[in-house]
């Protein structure tokens, strides 16, 4: 390939990745209240039966918003047993800070729609202190690559976790592709949980098999 078509190839990967997103948000939307619940409770009786989560004592997440799948209460549901749980603030700049879930009456509403933690902000290394972070995407693929909404934030932050933290993205049924369009920056996850089962990807043997 010549110099000059790198710029092309560059820039039908971003097109393909856009086009990617605008079908899986649409088909999102038409899902119906009843399929959402269903997936809310499945995914939260998924993630309370995963090992790493038992085994975490420091978990990073989200505000699952509109149509996302998760249950509603997600940070409620990961801060079982005493477990530290850190959401995320989003900066100007796209990238995440993070400050620790006091229960639901500590969130406020954030840019974008988004539900955020009202307590001090930790700074975006505060991360690396999770053992396990709960990821949002619109899509993941048979190798883990994750597809996002296009901002970046969270492939800046997964950059920063410690070595071994185990990786999960939240899906509905029909959200485990084949393939998805990926950039050399772009961070797989180690497994994907949808509403009928749990996949996943690489070395993630659960704490304690070995």
């Amino acid at each position: 390939m010549s110099e000059a078509a790198l710029p092309d190839a560059g820039a039908a990967l971003i097109a393909a990745k856009a086009a990617l997103r605008t079908r899986l948000i649409a088909a999102r939307t038409r899902r119906d209240a009843a399929e959402r619940a269903y997936a809310a409770r499945a995914l939260g009786a998924a993630l309370g039966a995963l090992p790493e989560l038992a085994a975490a004592r420091t978990v990073a997440a989200y505000v699952p918003v509109g149509s996302e799948p998760g249950p509603a209460d997600l940070a409620a549901v990961l801060a079982g047993s005493g477990r530290r749980v850190l959401l995320p603030v989003l900066l100007p700049d796209n990238d995440l800070d993070w400050a620790t879930y006091d229960g639901p009456d500590s969130l406020t509403a954030g840019a974008r729609g988004l539900r955020e933690p009202g307590g001090r902000w930790l700074g975006p290394g505060a991360i690396a202190d999770a053992d396990m972070v709960v990821v949002p995407g619109l899509a993941v693929d048979r190798h883990g690559m994750r597809l996002g909404r296009g901002g970046g934030s969270y492939d800046r932050a997964l950059a920063r976790l410690a070595p071994g933290a185990f990786t999960a993205v939240l899906l509905y049924d029909g959200e485990l592709l084949d393939a998805v369009p990926a950039e050399p920056h772009d961070r797989p996850v180690r497994a994907a949980l949808l509403p009928g089962r749990t996949v996943r990807f690489g070395p993630t043997a659960p704490p304690g098999s070995g």
